[in-house]
């Protein structure tokens, strides 16, 4: 355990090892690359980063209160950080020392103001699971809480002595980091570092509060109510004080346990789809969600018999199918994350655009989330997304394994030159999401080395399609009487174009411009004629089963700009030119 009353020797740790390091990546990535020594750089860099991982596991470990909480959100970023840093940092999950059962009993008991022979029938003194700040031992409750309950056996969550203090310390040293590192005009021109020290902070204080983590539980339970798929544990509140938190006992089968899955005959294929279903319901349907979802935190419970449930497909309006005869079970609650409505619907649309593999749909969506500054040149980055799809969409972790290294160095570098010259923020809420998510993906991959997310993400986007088919009947039609106006005007358009270059604005009179701009207005008419046919005829057949009118209708409509896209050009090659 940290000595607490060292507080300016812990304050003063945690910045020497930034300052170190800092002053290391700046060295490398800035100096010595501007004087051509780029190629040096990038043969070192994965042991630099491999040995700054090695060096924070330790300092970590040893510190323990947020220091564990940063390293634990570094080793689930599988999507961003190389493999030899979230392997070196994914051991933090569990390699959190245990406080002294002396030390927690002493809390216990002045939260309860009883001692813990009477406020349990018994109680383990060896830890069930320590945390970076509490740790978990197994109890049974009194007669007079089990006959409340309707069960005895329960779960004890007692904070760290001291953990105030700590997490103050180190939110003072992240503030003073995010600090220095805003004075760098690269870095504050794409983020707001000490905003989002102050999420975490926010999050963090909220963590140590246990009632406010009851709270959390009993919504997280509440918005489950009604699905046979999740289960959540019920809160003691006689037993409950914003440092000592008790629970009914949930513990199961460990979800990254795939030899006990397979043991007690469930699919770990299934449960990865399973349990990315019910993340993307926390955050598209609820906008309220599981901010920690590490395999700590969440177990696979088998059930009695079979119930009906949405199983592995979507919850957004899905029929009901045969569940499996297992739930997912969600613990510690201290970390929650929402998503306000406008965000929601921005992620949504993230969503789709995915699923669609749309490069330029995906950066509107993005600017439309509020990652991208208004300020933003986009260009670069639509053909970036256009060309990772082209090449890597579709590809689960193991695939891209298959994927040649250089190929993949090239692209990254590319790409990154690409992000890093965009000026970007993070919108309230997005570092918790951008957690949540990455913990899921490598979880689900762990259980199932092919996993795609982008297969996960599609059934899931062709459900939010055919709930939102009403939006989507006028989606089709405002596009179509916008692209219709844009056809209208555009003869206009070019006729004006034309007397601007006759007026000796522009001194051309050549016969042959003449007959090319003929030829342009021409070509424009078949291609928006064309585009009215696509749309139309796309959103017939999307309706065409949900709502047997419309499709039709849209299908029978879109024949006449089909006939123009096809003889126009016919036609109009009688006339002169």
């Amino acid at each position: 355990m940290p000595d607490v009353g060292n507080t300016r020797a812990r304050y003063r740790r945690i910045l020497r090892f930034a300052a170190r390091y800092i002053v290391q990546t700046w060295w490398y990535e800035l100096v010595l690359t501007r004087f051509g020594l780029t190629k040096f750089v990038a043969r070192g860099r994965t042991a630099r980063m491999t040995r700054i991982a090695q060096r924070f596991h330790v300092l970590a470990v040893d510190l323990g209160g947020l220091m564990i909480k940063v390293g634990q959100y570094m080793s689930s970023r599988l999507d961003v950080l190389p493999p030899e840093i979230t392997r070196e940092l994914a051991g933090l999950q569990d390699e959190v020392p245990p406080v002294p059962f002396d030390d927690i009993r002493r809390l216990a008991e002045a939260e309860l103001g009883v001692p813990l022979e009477r406020a349990y029938a018994s109680f383990d003194p060896t830890p069930l699971a320590a945390a970076s700040l509490g740790q978990a031992h197994r109890a049974r409750l009194a007669p007079v809480d089990a006959g409340d309950m309707g069960y005895d056996e329960a779960v004890v969550k007692v904070q760290r002595p001291g953990i105030e203090v700590i997490v103050d310390v180190d939110l003072a040293a992240l503030r003073r980091v995010a600090g220095w590192l805003s004075r760098v005009r690269f870095v504050a021109n794409r983020v707001d570092l000490p905003a989002l020290v102050e999420e975490f902070a926010t999050t963090s204080l909220e963590e140590i509060d246990y009632l406010h983590e009851a709270q959390n539980a009993e919504r997280f339970a509440a918005n489950f109510a009604d699905d046979p798929r999740v289960a959540a544990p019920e809160v003691v509140w006689e037993r409950t004080t914003r440092r000592v938190l008790t629970l009914a006992d949930v513990t199961a089968i460990k979800i990254s346990d795939r030899a006990a899955l397979v043991a007690a005959g469930i699919d770990p294929k299934q449960v990865a789809h399973q349990f990315a279903a019910v993340m993307f319901d926390q955050l598209f349907r609820d906008g309220y969600f599981h901010a920690d979802p590490h395999p700590g935190n969440i177990f696979v419970t088998p059930v009695a018999g079979p119930a009906a449930s949405a199983s592995a497909s979507p919850s957004l309006g899905a029929t009901d199918a045969a569940a499996p005869a297992w739930q997912l079970t969600f613990i510690d609650f201290g970390m929650m994350g929402e998503v306000p409505d406008g965000l929601r619907r921005g992620l949504q649309q993230l969503m789709l655009a995915v699923a669609a593999r749309d490069g330029k749909r995906l950066v509107q969506a993005i600017q439309g989330v509020g990652f991208l500054l208004p300020t933003a040149e986009t260009y670069e980055l639509e053909r970036a997304m256009t060309e990772l799809f082209a090449r890597f969409g579709g590809m689960g972790f193991a695939e891209l394994a298959q994927v040649d290294e250089r190929e993949l160095r090239s692209f990254a570098i590319e790409f990154g030159e690409v992000v890093r010259s965009l000026p970007f923020q993070l919108p309230e809420n997005f570092l918790l999401i951008i957690r949540a998510m990455s913990l899921t993906s490598g979880m689900c991959s762990t259980l199932d080395p092919q996993f795609n997310l982008w297969d996960a993400v599609e059934p899931y986007a062709a459900q939010l399609l055919r709930d939102q088919r009403g939006g989507l009947v006028q989606t089709v039609g405002r596009e179509a009487l916008s692209v219709a106006g844009t056809a209208w005007r555009l003869p206009g358009r070019l006729e004006g174009l034309v007397d601007r270059v006759e007026s000796g604005r522009l001194v051309a009179q050549s016969p042959r411009i003449e007959q090319r701009m003929t030829r342009l207005e021409r070509v424009a008419g078949r291609i928006v004629s064309a585009v009215v046919f696509v749309g139309l005829f796309l959103g017939g057949i999307l309706l065409r089963d949900d709502e047997p009118g419309w499709g039709v209708a849209l299908i029978v409509a879109s024949v006449v700009p089909l006939l123009h896209a096809v003889f126009a050009g016919v036609f109009g090659r009688r006339g002169p030119g």
